[in-house]
């Protein structure tokens, strides 16, 4: 017997697949039609997470979907694995659970504990599990740090601080630990926020008198997350109370897990006191993906998306797009939305034919010997002196300049960029990179020569 619920899902998503593909996700295909009663069409998400996912991001975008397909003013609302459909829905959906909830175990909703002056934690994409991030050499330890404070939240490894640069995945990796500990402990005490928005709630709780009560609420917690600590701000009673939450929380034995752009040493106007307790548990970054990582990522998204891309063309979008995740993200957004339209399967002929004003519009390769020359021209040094042990300043000054350069602009590691300049060890470089970035801002001569290289290789300026 036909199933009309049935029917109108598969024409919704047919529809949200040919002109909303943005926002479909292989997932979509585990949602249930539950049915329509007071003119609101139900649809069940397979976990609580994927429904307060559907509920921040895709409802206006659903309901325009149903409408179109039903030619009628209908509402879509999602609803959770355990929550009861109404009794007079139409359809078979109300059949299948007969108005009662399903028994499984599910993650409980973003903000569960959330309570009055506490805003909800941020949303949690169902796409950020630990399966989801694709390891490379640049981010191994990062993702096993992530496992064990997910697996064993209180652990050494408390607090975990993860930095590095824009869409490398440091939001990927603490929402994967959301996820974990929600799975494995449904019962569990987590706050997701941002450094400005826990801040914010700490100063409404001192300018309300509900001081006690916001941090009766922080040690309640199992774990807390915070994410672009680099721009925690407040007045100086703000930071004071935020050091001793800090303290209590950490001192509880509660997991806390930080993200940042930089690594503490080198966030502006950060007190040397929260410095130290950020670097009393593990400090670790996350680099930008190398090669084959990013044809892993790229493949991985992609599947996410329902969308195949072949090895070929997956390593042509990965010679042209280096710099982070999300500018494969964008090149897979492209990619689906011609093949939506065009109806063709993706091959290397196809992807270069899409991807060509945008590929023109990314950072132009450039050879490690063009950005070397212009260090050693500039400095008048050879390039055997780089690569010696000699660390006179006339000599170890360029060195770093040149591993900067590198670091910025090609897809080299930090291991593979000390091993260049006669097997130095990664953290050597790290230290060059810091080093100059800081003294650009000090030195205009040695900024202008940077910006003069950019700009003659026609490359972004970082």
């Amino acid at each position: 017997m036909a199933d009309p619920d049935r029917e109108i899902w598969e024409k919704v998503l047919s529809h949200l697949r040919a002109h909303e593909h943005e926002i479909c996700r292989q997932w979509f295909d585990d949602i249930e039609p539950i049915g329509v009663a007071d003119g609101v069409y139900r649809l069940r998400a397979p976990q609580d997470v994927h429904r307060n996912y559907l509920e921040k991001h895709c409802s206006e975008v659903f309901s325009a979907a149903v409408q179109s397909v039903t030619e009628r003013l209908l509402t879509v609302r999602f609803i959770g694995p355990m929550d009861a459909a109404p009794q007079h829905a139409t359809g078979n959906g109300h059949s299948k659970t007969n108005g009662k909830p399903r028994k499984q175990v599910i993650v409980p909703p973003v903000g569960a504990n959330a309570g009055p002056s506490w805003r909800e934690s941020l949303p949690v994409s169902p796409d950020h599990t630990f399966d989801n991030f694709i390891v490379g050499q640049e981010n191994r330890l990062a993702h096993a740090a992530a496992k064990a404070v997910a697996r064993d939240a209180g652990c050494e490894y408390n607090p975990l601080f993860i930095y590095g640069g824009v869409g490398l995945g440091k939001t990927h990796l603490l929402q994967a630990i959301w996820l974990e500990v929600k799975a494995t402990r449904p019962d569990a005490n987590i706050h997701y926020t941002s450094a400005e928005g826990f801040t914010t709630d700490l100063q409404a709780a001192m300018q309300s008198g509900q001081l006690a009560d916001f941090r009766d609420r922080v040690l309640n917690l199992d774990l807390l997350i915070i994410d672009d600590i680099q721009f925690l701000t407040g007045r100086a009673s703000t930071r004071e109370e935020f050091f001793h939450t800090f303290n209590n929380l950490h001192q509880a034995g509660r997991q806390i897990v930080l993200s940042s752009d930089a690594p503490p040493d080198d966030i502006p106007d950060l007190e040397s006191r929260l410095v130290s307790r950020f670097k009393s548990g593990l400090v670790i970054d996350v680099r930008p993906p190398v090669f084959e990582t990013r044809i892993e990522i790229l493949k991985r998204k992609a599947s996410i998306r329902g969308l195949t891309i072949p090895d070929d063309a997956a390593s042509f979008i990965a010679q042209h797009v280096q710099r982070n995740v999300r500018e494969l993200e964008g090149a897979i957004t492209r990619l689906q939305m011609i093949q939506q339209l065009d109806g063709r399967r993706l091959s290397l002929e196809s992807v270069r034919e899409s991807l060509g004003e945008t590929i023109k519009e990314l950072k132009p390769q450039v050879s490690t010997d063009q950005l070397i020359a212009s260090v050693t021209d500039y400095f008048n040094v050879r390039l055997p002196d780089l690569q010696s042990k000699r660390r006179q300043k006339s000599i170890a000054f360029p060195r770093q300049v040149a591993m900067y350069l590198l670091r910025q602009h090609t897809r080299f590691s930090l291991e593979e960029i000390g091993g260049y300049f006669g097997g130095r060890d990664h953290t050597t470089v790290m230290h060059a990179v810091r080093t100059i970035a800081r003294k650009r801002t000090e030195d205009e001569t040695l900024d202008h020569f940077i910006e003069s290289v950019e700009q003659r290789f026609g490359l972004d300026a970082e």
